[in-house]
């Protein structure tokens, strides 16, 4: 699923500038405040993409499988 790939990558992404936050830098956590929406963002994307999924119409079963 992409937008999960891209939640990945973002909270990968921050990683080094949180770092930097935790030992005082104060421009680096202003980048991960910054990061965090983006991740929220991306988070809802993934929300939204597996509500998809689950409303999506199941695809018929193949000929001679057993019905449920």
């Amino acid at each position: 699923m992409q937008a999960y790939d891209n939640l990945k990558a973002l909270v990968a992404a921050v990683e080094p500038d949180l770092a930097k936050a935790e030992a005082g830098n104060k421009a680096a956590g202003t980048r991960v405040r910054k990061s965090m929406q983006d991740i929220k963002k991306a988070a809802q994307e993934v929300r939204q993409a597996v509500l998809e999924l689950r409303e999506a119409p199941e695809a018929p079963a193949a000929p001679g499988a057993p019905q449920q």
